[in-house]
């Protein structure tokens, strides 16, 4: 083993410092199992080496299809200790979907879980570079090989190349809320930067134990889980999102930081039973991914207690967060709004807000959110046209509008591509989610332009009530008056059951105004 003294470069310093210094610590804990850092270690090096006797070269791509588990956290090990390159298929994804993705990334090892081995087997003869098919669980098809058989014939050696710092570690695909899913590049340096930066945010440390059940392929679960392994803490998995599996989790595992997208932490607060549960465990609930209403937030705090952080960012990179002491419900004006926020920029990340013209603009105008961060990925793979468009000038333009305060507070107003113009005047999506959200019968809500022969676009919303209520557009209009412009209301209610969200846990705004668009 590499002396673990040094200096960590890369993800296979951590890997190794880990290993001799917490050895017989829990790393991951999943389904009833537990594995220790030494365990993780061994499999991790064994998965490289098998694929390296299988032909996989150094910056090879090696797809994984699968929801969390435990060889999923393996795969990602895989890469860390060589110089292969992890690409994660997001396995919500129609067939045709998946094509695209895995046929972009061009890997030369697809490793899938067996309950996906029926839609493998219809893409296996559209996938030309892939060489070898790898399948988790159950009995592999006859066109595949089983990864724990590969892993039990395999030498703890590892392969035979090392990565460097800039070598990239993983390719990670948006979730094409504009369009088709880009693979940001993430590098080495950069995943060790992202799990130092976190493990600060969440006051992560040895014997802390992170619930993640976000999925592996999304960078917020990704992010939170390196934020523990940075500290030698513990990454405690489920399958997936289940609100009452969550409360039961951290009662008996007794977790410590805890990552929701807003939605699913007002689905926790939604259980009838939640006071049953012990969590008074829990240090930090980072709720990410999408902005969270007022009304919701201040649900959370009571429960909660002073434990919320808002963490934004994207899969590209930057970061912003709202600390714990600026959670302030019963504070003065200046302390609301601040709720509103998403906080302020980290400490290795400079926000700036930029025009069309890529021109600062003054304070309190609205423009778009552009970082400079160690975090920001290396570009977009196999697509320079987008990553000159997004890396632009060093900044990373995160295509969100929105503008910063006096006190360096960032406030989100719209994503670029979704900003509503009626009748020559900018409407901002999230100013109407939030006055409709503050109507108590209200549960979820989402806002867009649909095309309109006066005004060019008119502002449509679709609401999810709360069960039981009884709602009108007319009456809930009214009421959107009170905090807004009449312009800005909407012009158009729809109810529904839910909205539908991408897995991230953001609205899937494209699939709404696909829907409106007639």
């Amino acid at each position: 083993m590499a002396d673990p003294y040094t200096a960590m470069r890369t993800m296979r310093d951590l890997l190794d410092r880990n290993a001799h210094l917490h050895g017989a610590e829990p790393h991951l804990k999943f389904a009833g199992a537990t594995s220790t850092f030494a365990q993780f270690r061994v499999r991790a090096l064994k998965l490289a080496n098998a694929l390296h006797r299988l032909g996989v070269k150094a910056q090879d791509r090696v797809a994984i299809l699968a929801m969390n588990c435990r060889e999923y956290l393996e795969v990602y090990g895989m890469a860390e200790s060589s110089a292969f390159i992890v690409a994660p298929v997001n396995f919500r994804l129609a067939a045709p979907e998946m094509q695209f993705v895995i046929g972009d990334v061009l890997p030369r090892a697809l490793i899938f879980e067996h309950q996906y081995a029926g839609i493998v087997g219809g893409l296996r003869e559209r996938l030309p570079t892939v060489e070898h098919f790898i399948c988790i669980g159950g009995e592999p098809p006859s066109w595949a090989l089983g990864y724990e058989e590969l892993i039990a014939a395999a030498e703890t050696e590892g392969a035979p190349h090392r990565p460097v710092p800039d070598h990239l570690l993983s390719i990670l695909y948006t979730s094409g809320t504009t369009g088709r899913p880009k693979g940001a590049m993430i590098t080495h340096r950069v995943m060790l930067s992202l799990g130092a930066a976190w493990s600060v945010e969440l006051a992560a440390d040895l014997g802390d134990r992170v619930l993640v059940c976000m999925p592996m392929f999304h960078i917020g679960a990704r992010s939170q889980s390196a934020a523990l392994t940075h500290v030698g803490g513990t990454v405690v998995m489920l399958r997936a999102f289940d609100a009452a599996a969550v409360a039961k989790t951290v009662e008996e595992e007794r977790i410590t930081q805890l990552h929701l997208a807003p939605t699913l932490v007002q689905a926790v607060l939604d259980l009838p039973d939640l006071d049953r549960y012990d969590l008074s465990s829990l240090k930090t609930i980072n709720y990410a991914a999408a902005p969270m209403p007022l009304t919701v937030l201040k649900r959370a705090l009571q429960r909660f207690g002073p434990i919320m952080i808002n963490g934004f960012g994207q899969t590209e990179g930057g970061g912003t967060t709202l600390r714990k002491a600026y959670h302030r419900p019963e504070g003065g004006v200046k302390d609301l709004k601040r709720l509103t926020s998403v906080g302020q920029p980290l400490h290795d990340t400079r926000v700036c807000i930029l025009d069309g013209q890529d021109h600062e603009v003054e304070t309190g105008a609205i423009g778009e959110i552009c970082f400079r961060s160690p975090q920001n990925m290396l570009g977009y793979w196999n697509n320079s046209a987008a990553t000159i468009e997004t890396l632009r000038n060093g900044w990373l333009h995160t295509g969100d509008m929105g503008y910063v305060d006096e006190d360096g507070f960032v406030y989100l107003a719209d994503r670029k591509k979704d900003m509503i113009v009626t009748g020559g005047e900018n409407v901002y999506s999230r100013e109407v989610e939030e006055a409709l959200m503050s109507h108590p019968a209200i549960a979820d809500a989402a806002v867009i332009g649909v095309p309109d022969l006066r005004w060019g676009e008119a502002v449509k919303a679709v609401v999810v009530a709360k069960p039981g209520a009884k709602l009108d557009a007319a009456d809930l209009i009214g009421h959107c008056r009170q905090f807004i412009a009449g312009y800005k209301c909407p012009k158009s209610i729809d109810f529904v059951d839910e909205l539908p969200r991408l897995p991230s846990g953001k609205v899937n705004k494209v699939s709404l105004r696909s829907q409106y668009a007639s």
